[in-house]
């Protein structure tokens, strides 16, 4: 099977999206397929080898821009567009993502949603002839539904099937302001009457990406994630040393700020007076305020010198974070459509703590590797925090049961074959 996907890239940091994709296109290529992946905007940010590091990309995020403000962009030299798409240019671009305002970002998703009618479609155009140039594919996949404003394009040039992956773009939808929010929420529900199928990672995102796309639930289907567990090595925390770990962009969105709170209520409780807080992950000039200020109330509580800052790690230093650690917790206060790094801290054997909300639910029950706390609710995260550093016995318990389950059905490869049953039931 011939399969093409196109994702967008980060530039500067890593995202569970990138991962996700990078593992499925690899996975597949082992299984026999021909499969590119393709990136867009921004260049990849993976944390091993690209599967397809020989292309570049192929619409860039300045490109899309210039042409949304400037209807006559396209038509600039192509050194110009060379220039303003070279790697060292995009990812420096990479760094203000988030100082974008809110009126260009709804401008922005809306012109990419609009397709065909919107103004970009000069700069979107140049994709689809290429992949029209392209020996034909069976498939061309769209990492998520951002993208969906490609779809019937694609479909009318090439002939190939579009599918479509849903990974958390709600949480990113509702932060545009009026009117885009609105106007994008329409353009979406269009878009996907072009799309053949939709591919969610829990059946909870299935569930409201289904209502939210105006499609039947049997349009979209469950795909979990997956990861090379292989290389994850089985933690050997220090007893003495209770390490609670998080390993996601340092964001309140996914919980940081909760988790703080309840490490500072597990250190009033000098229940376990050794008691330390890593903290891992993507970490942007955007981000450094929020950053600032949580390490502001941890130094005021007197807990500032427990903690340890790790932004960006690359591969190698991922693996000795989970190594260390004696429990895990990325309490994200929105619907996390799957959460890559519970799979991966259960891939250690680091057991969990979520919350009661989203995918987690889900997962937990799924793995049988964590136990679940009231969402949003520093002083719940507490308690499970304490239950599992406690007890010894349970945390070898779910330890156990959390790394089996991942290295038995959470692998890549177990991924790559869902595909391609999915991938066979639309040709029947």
């Amino acid at each position: 099977m011939r399969i093409i996907h196109l994702t967008p890239g980060t530039g500067s940091f890593h995202c569970g999206s990138c991962l996700r994709d990078n593992a499925l296109i690899k996975a597949l290529r082992e299984r026999g397929h021909d499969a590119l992946m393709v990136p867009l905007y921004l260049p990849l940010v993976t944390d091993r080898e690209e599967a397809s590091p020989e292309q570049p990309v192929r619409v860039g995020g300045i490109s899309l821009y210039l042409q949304q403000k400037l209807p006559w962009f396209h038509r600039m030299p192509r050194f110009v567009h060379r220039w303003i798409n070279s790697p060292g240019l995009l990812r420096k671009a990479s760094e203000r993502m988030g100082m974008t305002s809110a009126k260009d970002l709804g401008e922005m998703t809306l012109g990419s949603l609009a397709g065909e009618d919107g103004r970009q479609w000069a700069e979107w155009r140049k994709l689809v002839l290429w992949l029209k140039e392209l020996p034909e594919a069976d498939v061309i996949s769209l990492s998520n539904s951002l993208l969906t404003g490609l779809a019937g394009a694609i479909k009318k040039e090439t002939g190939a099937r579009v599918i479509c992956s849903l990974q958390g773009e709600d949480s990113f939808l509702d932060t545009l302001i009026s009117p885009y929010r609105e106007r994008c929420a329409e353009a979406l529900r269009a878009n996907a009457k072009q799309v053949d199928l939709f591919i969610a990672p829990s059946q909870f995102y299935a569930d409201s990406m289904a209502l939210r796309l105006g499609v039947e639930a049997s349009k979209v289907a469950v795909m979990p994630n997956g990861i090379d567990a292989t290389p994850f090595p089985i933690s050997s925390p220090d007893l003495n040393v209770p390490t609670i770990g998080y390993l996601a962009r340092m964001i309140h969105g996914k919980g940081l700020t909760v988790l703080v709170n309840a490490f500072i209520e597990l250190v009033k409780l000098n229940r376990f007076p050794q008691i330390k807080l890593k903290v891992g992950g993507a970490f942007t000039p955007v981000d450094e305020k929020y950053v600032a200020d949580l390490k502001a109330r941890l130094d005021s509580a007197g807990c500032l010198g427990r903690v340890e800052f790790l932004p960006n790690l690359d591969f190698t230093e991922k693996m000795h974070f989970f190594r260390d650690l004696t429990v895990f917790s990325v309490p994200a206060i929105y619907g996390e459509a799957f959460g890559l790094y519970v799979i991966e801290a259960l891939a250690s054997g680091v057991p969990v703590v979520q919350p009661d909300s989203g995918a987690f639910p889900e997962l937990i029950r799924e793995t049988q590797g964590g136990l679940i706390c009231r969402a949003d609710d520093a002083v719940s995260l507490a308690d499970e925090l304490e239950r599992v550093i406690g007890d010894p016995e349970l945390r070898e318990k779910l330890s156990l049961r959390g790394m089996n389950s991942v290295r038995q059905r959470y692998q890549a490869g177990a991924m790559a074959a869902r595909f391609e049953e999915l991938m066979g039931s639309m040709a029947s």
